[in-house]
């Protein structure tokens, strides 16, 4: 893996927002949104952008199972790096 890869996840982690949703996917497996807001007491739309912004760096992944979108961390660097933060 080069510099560039590594430098790239880590500026899209570099947020706490960011990082407590891949906190609450970490600890609790695939999560939904109604999930997440009920934890971090935030708008759905300010947690569904931060989402996305995970999404395009392909760090988590989402299913739908019937009208929710559960997601999940897939990124095996990411969980590495949260492992050695906390």
């Amino acid at each position: 893996m080069k510099y560039e890869d590594i430098a790239e996840v880590l500026k899209v982690l570099a947020h706490p927002v960011r990082l407590s949703l891949i906190e609450i996917m970490l600890t609790k497996g695939p999560t939904n949104v109604t999930t997440m807001y009920g934890k971090l007491q935030m708008p759905q739309s300010t947690i569904s952008q931060h989402l996305a912004k995970l999404k395009a760096a392909k760090i988590i992944s989402g299913t739908r199972k019937g009208l929710e979108i559960y997601y999940e961390v897939v990124d095996n660097r990411t969980k590495a790096v949260l492992s050695s933060l906390v």
